[in-house]
């Protein structure tokens, strides 16, 4: 056992020395901005740079780049890990504008690709070129109006009616993991509409992909993790294996049943389950049609399968988690419910005895629900940061030269708490700063806000989102009072995404009937 423990740590010891030399001896260009230096950030060290502050825990390493925002303003600083290539810092929009207009300048290169391999092998996240293309003409076909009216007249609401049926037996007594409630939610939607498939948060498959994706984001954090792996990812290793075999799985599911899912225009009306069940599937079907090759088509799957259900579902538990803290917010919630309900009535009186029905609620009806989760998403962004590689010598506006190869690294928890962009009140939850004066939406850049990224790359599933939310948030907070079931503040656990550790459990309440 002795000989094994001096083996590994001979075998560090060696591997951190050739660190250390490749960071003295590294050849080529430097970057420069107007030909001087950049600045660092704080506690950046001889030799190993930043390296030590990037194996910091994930919530440690976001307040690390939000020091460096409150520090630096909009300036470009240097980004130096002995492992990676040179790197930057980018906290301007105007920068960030940049890269979005530039995509294939500016892409997940080498870099990514290799540390997130494993996980989403040839999926849109690592895609390029015209394979990415395919993928996104793919997921369009299935975001598509038609669908989207669908997800929100039956789909969403019968998973909805579902999750709250599942709290019931809570109420009063019991806790309630309300990150489970939304997760089970998305995931259901997700799995039926994308895939034609029964699917559910607490299944093997979720389990082991949430395990896998707190691996492969260690990746980007553990500038030794091809050594450290040798040791410690057996679990990850078996986690990866049950994700790609369900991977395959939603393909062989699609390929049999092929025929089923093809689309059948009779002109007959149909009722709510044949209107579900007719664009069951779709997203598969389309990435079939448009990939062919099984394997490749079970990475595009298993990447959108983690777009359209984490990301979601986690901001809706950091809305909730934020309407626990602000009970302002929610009164104003719920006097906009009230207006609509009222509305309601007076359009049609016999609806005064019907049964609540969350359809009424969509993004254009429930404005101020739709700051709540806009401002949800600048707090707790649920894709904290982003890395792109240089594929060519370039400069960026405020002339900062970046050589071929050098990593750009933009962290969206710290721009979206910038004073410069946001105000002196940028830490406060203020979900107005996304209304005008009379209670519309205003819609800030994509360069200012770039939770949806932004560009030939901005976000397909924004809408689907949007739709989710507006019915989900306005339900919850109309039927049900929830208080804390926890102690001080909640954290993000290690992830590709924002899920929070330990979930949201939380008491209920029933606020109303149902009727």
């Amino acid at each position: 056992m002795g000989f094994v423990v001096d083996f590994r740590n001979y075998i560090l010891g060696a591997f951190v020395i050739l660190i250390l030399i490749r960071a003295l001896f590294r050849p080529g260009k430097r970057i420069r901005r107007n030909g001087e230096p950049l600045r660092h950030p704080p506690d950046t060290l001889l030799l190993v740079g930043n390296g030590l502050k990037f194996l910091q825990s994930r919530w440690k390493l976001l307040g690390w780049f939000d020091r460096c925002q409150r520090l630096f303003g909009y300036e470009t600083v240097a980004l130096s890990v002995p492992t990676l290539p040179p790197g930057v810092l980018i906290h301007s929009p105007r920068n960030l504008e940049f890269v979005f207009k530039n995509e294939g300048l500016f892409t997940k290169g080498k870099f990514v690709k290799r540390r997130s391999w494993d996980l989403f092998g040839n999926g849109i996240i690592n895609a390029d070129g015209n394979f990415w293309k395919l993928q996104r003409k793919a997921g369009s076909a299935f975001l598509n109006t038609a669908n989207i009216r669908v997800l929100t007249e039956v789909a969403l609401p019968q998973y909805l009616f579902e999750s709250i049926q599942d709290m019931e037996p809570s109420i009063g007594s019991g806790v309630v993991d309300l990150q489970h409630v939304f997760h089970e939610i998305t995931t259901k939607l997700m799995g039926q509409m994308a895939y034609n498939m029964e699917m559910h948060a607490d299944d093997e498959f979720s389990q082991s992909f949430d395990f896998a994706s707190g691996a492969t984001a260690e990746r980007f954090q553990n500038p030794l993790w091809l050594v450290t792996e040798l040791f410690t990812g057996s679990r990850f290793r078996k986690s990866v294996k049950i994700v790609k075999d369900f991977g395959r799985r939603i393909v062989s599911n699609a390929t049999q049943n092929r025929n089923a899912q093809k689309h059948q225009e009779n002109g007959n009306s149909v009722d709510e389950d044949s209107k579900l069940d007719q664009i069951s599937g779709t997203l598969i079907q389309s990435l079939l049609d448009a990939i062919g090759n099984e394997e490749m088509v079970a990475d595009a799957a298993l990447t959108y399968l983690s777009a359209g259900r984490d990301t979601t579902g986690q901001a809706l538990t950091w809305a909730f988690y934020l309407l626990l803290q602000n009970s302002s917010v929610v009164s104003r919630i719920l006097l906009e419910v009230q207006r609509l309900l009222a509305q309601q009535k007076q359009d049609s009186p016999e609806s005064e005895h019907s049964v609540f029905k969350p359809t009424l609620f969509t993004p254009a009806s429930v404005p101020y629900t739709m700051a709540v989760f806009y401002e949800t998403l600048r707090l707790y962004p649920p894709i904290p940061f982003e890395i792109r590689q240089c594929q060519a010598e370039t400069t960026l506006p405020d002339g900062t030269f970046l050589p071929k190869h050098s990593v750009l690294v933009w962290c969206l928890w710290a721009m979206q708490r910038s004073r410069l962009t946001w105000g002196e009140d940028a830490d406060e939850f203020r979900p107005e700063r996304f209304l005008d004066d009379e209670g519309k939406l205003v819609n800030r850049s994509s360069a200012e806000f770039p939770v949806f990224y932004g560009g030939a790359r901005a976000c397909l599933g924004k809408k689907m989102a949007e739709a989710i939310v507006a019915q989900v948030i306005p339900s919850i907070v109309w039927l049900f009072e929830f208080e804390p079931a926890f102690s001080g503040e909640r954290v993000s656990k290690t992830s590709l995404t924002l899920p929070m550790e330990g979930g949201l459990p939380v008491r209920v309440r029933r606020r109303r009937a149902e009727g």
